[in-house]
């Protein structure tokens, strides 16, 4: 557990970002941020309304999957309000932002995993929770929730060591939430304000994804396929050349590489 103390003080002191984070809901422990997140949003929080906990006592991932959330790591959730053309590109967009704030925090590389996982050296240190509430032509709002390990001790986790890790325990130190949170800000509003049409995003986080190129397990529900993840498509649906030569196109779903 980090002995660092976290507020929306602390994040806030020399953050230089125009509206994301400007506003910060801070919680030293909730069940989800999202949960709180989505409350604010439904009251029509300022865009960039920022929910912060120490600790998650029902953190959640995709597929209402647990996540473990500790006292020590960063749970946040952020409130946006986005055209629906840019709705498709809000997990693509986070994915780069908490790559960049990880890299520049800590000098990590970090690699991307179709659809929301954020890797280091193969190990996941960042899973990323999109929830929206739209319409055919509008979207009431967006929630993005952000879990990053931080300072998290893996040998306290062992279920989940073998697929997990945290800074600290790549790096043998802790780290600084407040400034991984203010990097995070700033390179989530940076991607966010420039987003135009979506293309260089795509682009970019179709770069980094390792998941491309390699020979997979895709989960779908109940079944499982098996092929090459050929590329994805515009709205960043995974493309998975089967082995019997059929072009399949998932819009969720666990990949494994093989």
């Amino acid at each position: 557990m980090s002995t660092e103390y976290l507020s929306s003080a602390a994040v806030t002191n020399g953050l230089t970002t125009n509206f994301i984070g400007r506003n910060i809901l801070y919680f030293p422990s909730v069940t989800s941020t999202n949960d709180i997140a989505r409350q604010q949003a439904m009251q029509k929080a300022p865009e960039g309304t920022a929910v912060i906990a120490d600790q998650q006592t029902t953190g959640r991932g995709r597929l209402k999957r647990a996540w473990v959330s500790p006292q020590g790591n960063v749970a946040v959730t952020i409130v946006l309000y986005p055209a629906r053309k840019n709705l498709q590109f809000l997990t693509m967009l986070s994915s780069l932002a908490v790559q960049r704030s990880i890299e520049k925090t800590t000098g990590l590389k970090c690699e991307l995993k179709w659809p929301n996982d954020v890797l280091i050296k193969g190990k996941k240190v960042c899973g990323i929770l999109l929830e929206s509430q739209a319409s055919a032509d509008r979207v009431n709002y967006a929630v993005v929730g952000i879990g990053i390990n931080v300072n998290m001790k893996l040998q306290d986790f062992p279920e989940i060591a073998a697929i997990a890790t945290s800074l600290a325990n790549e790096l043998g130190r802790e780290i600084s939430r407040p400034v991984l949170l203010r990097n995070l800000f700033v390179e989530m509003e940076r991607l966010y304000v420039n987003l135009g049409d979506g293309r260089s995003i795509l682009s970019e986080w179709r770069d980094n994804l390792i998941t491309l190129g390699k020979k997979v397990h895709v989960r779908y529900g109940e079944d499982i396929f098996e092929g090459t993840a050929e590329t994805v498509a515009d709205d960043g649906s995974l493309m998975l050349r089967c082995y019997d030569g059929r072009l399949m196109k998932f819009m969720a779903g666990d990949v494994t590489l093989k």
